[in-house]
């Protein structure tokens, strides 16, 4: 049985370079360099054909740990909540009110790019408390 070593995750979406770059604003990623006989992504951009153009952005963890985030564009807008979703691990090791002190703080942040508050769900006795939001176009992701 083999084992995969490499996987990413798939964003669909409307503006696949704006939602990419608040992601990379999210998570410390970069935009990697563009295929080999471009200076710029741009310049790759420009040499697919019209109806590519614009259809497709990437971005990785700069430390290579982390999975790539793949974005493609697609005619639908979205309808229904996500099935799986990222949670951005920002209150680990914490408890209580400094966890909620450091959620809410990254939230202040990410509502700066763009992103938007849904709800905080504080600890319950099971699960310790976290901070549900939706990214530049209504993808769910949590604080955790």
């Amino acid at each position: 049985m083999s084992s995969i070593k490499q996987f990413q995750i798939t964003f669909d979406c409307v503006e696949p370079e704006r939602v990419a770059r608040f992601w990379c604003e999210v998570l410390g990623y970069v935009v990697p360099p563009p295929p080999e006989g471009f200076a710029t992504w741009d310049d790759f951009d420009r040499a697919l054909p019209a109806e590519r153009q614009g259809s497709a952005f990437a971005c990785i963890d700069p430390s290579g740990v982390g999975p790539r985030l793949f974005f493609q564009r697609v005619p639908e807008g979205k309808v229904v909540k996500n099935r799986v979703h990222i949670d951005v691990r920002v209150g680990t090791g914490l408890v209580g009110e400094e966890r909620v002190a450091a959620l809410e703080a990254e939230c202040a942040r990410l509502i700066a790019l763009g992103a938007s508050r849904v709800q905080l769900l504080l600890a319950d006795g099971f699960d310790e408390s976290c901070l549900a939001m939706q990214d530049i176009e209504g993808n769910e992701f949590c604080l955790d």
